[in-house]
């Protein structure tokens, strides 16, 4: 039996990409999973057919009314928030100099902001019940710089730290807090980019050790440790799931010595 049976998600960005897979990979485990994002879903009846009490919100994470208002109705309904999944994200960029204002603050709106006003909805149940599990999706390029990343890594950066506070302000209240980071995964937002630009999609995935993008459904599984029980004593963690993309920089030199 699923970890997850009986118990309760709401997952942001759950319309396309990494929100959606973790969305369906919750139903598919057992649990009651409430959808919100700023976009309607045309995908979302694969997590409706997992269980009727399955819904989706068109809500935008920077609007802070909209989320508590989902959050309530939630909680009048099945009396509980177990688990919340941050995947609203909006990516963009640039050298600092080349920045708009506006580019900076939608980024920083919906990356970080949604993400405060995400866990801060929740965090009076968790509080009231003594539980809950806050997963954030953050990003590798919070960790690293990147080239012309400049407002989308401080956004995610600041995802990890925030989530990390969490984590220390709340654990003796029985909520943890962590953080996964993500590499290149294929979801839209990715290929809206790469399309852009075919070349960095061709070094990325030399960069990337497993030698591909990654898929969301292997975001959606370290997503569904993280939430269940096996994961009870890892909090304040930033999971880094990237097919080694972070282990360091290859130069060929293991092609050159005859090993791949």
């Amino acid at each position: 039996m699923s970890q997850l049976k009986d118990k309760v998600a709401i997952v942001t960005g759950a319309a396309s990409g990494i929100g959606l897979a973790c969305a369906q990979r919750y139903a598919a485990e057992g649990a009651t999973v409430i959808g919100m994002d700023r976009n309607m879903s045309s995908d979302w009846s694969s997590v409706e057919a997992q269980a009727p009490a399955n819904r989706f919100h068109q809500v935008d994470v920077t609007d802070g009314e909209a989320q508590r208002a989902v959050v309530a109705d939630t909680l009048s309904e099945f009396g509980t928030i177990d688990i919340l999944l941050t995947a609203a994200g909006l990516g963009d960029g640039g050298p600092v100099g080349m920045l708009d204002e506006e580019v900076w603050d939608r980024v920083i709106d919906v990356n970080l902001k949604g993400t405060f006003l995400s866990i801060k909805a929740v965090l009076d149940a968790m509080m009231a019940q003594r539980s809950g599990s806050i997963i954030t999706i953050a990003s590798v390029e919070g960790l690293n710089g990147t080239e012309g990343g400049s407002v989308y890594n401080a956004s995610k950066g600041g995802v990890v730290l925030l989530s990390k506070n969490v984590a220390i302000d709340y654990g003796r209240m029985g909520i943890r807090c962590n953080a996964i980071c993500p590499g290149f995964i294929d979801t839209p937002m990715l290929n809206g980019v790469m399309d852009l630009m075919p070349e960095l999609k061709t070094d990325v995935i030399r960069e990337t050790k497993v030698g591909r993008l990654g898929k969301p459904e292997e975001i959606a599984g370290a997503a569904y440790f993280l939430a269940s029980d096996d994961s009870s004593y890892v909090t304040g963690h930033t999971l880094v799931v990237d097919g080694g993309y972070t282990a360091g920089h290859s130069h060929g030199i293991v092609q050159m010595m005859g090993l791949v």
